[in-house]
């Protein structure tokens, strides 16, 4: 069929769908640019934390690298001072799973 064989009908169709297509897809890309800056806010946060435990402990060890997670559940002006003022045994005994 070709585009002069098309009603009218047809032709306003195509063009409604061919927007919903052009809106949906724009909305698909948005949500997974958000999710990638998401990733990368949540990543340079772990490195943060990583670096923190690492300078003021000389090395991160097992034990340590498991406080990171429930750690990054506060936000960075909670996590920063804790992991600078609290000792090593009472980072692993308040946020040890």
């Amino acid at each position: 069929m070709t585009q002069q064989e098309l009603t009218e009908d047809d032709q306003e169709l195509i063009m409604n769908l061919t927007q919903a297509y052009q809106e949906a897809r724009a909305q698909a890309v948005q949500e997974g640019v958000q999710q990638g800056v998401q990733q990368g806010v949540q990543q340079g946060q772990r490195l943060v934390v990583e670096n923190l435990l690492r300078y003021r402990f000389g090395s991160m060890d097992e034990e340590l690298s498991q406080v990171i997670d429930s750690l990054l559940q506060l936000s960075p002006e909670e996590f920063t001072p804790l992991c600078l003022q609290l000792s090593r045994a009472e980072l692993l005994t308040r946020f040890s799973p």
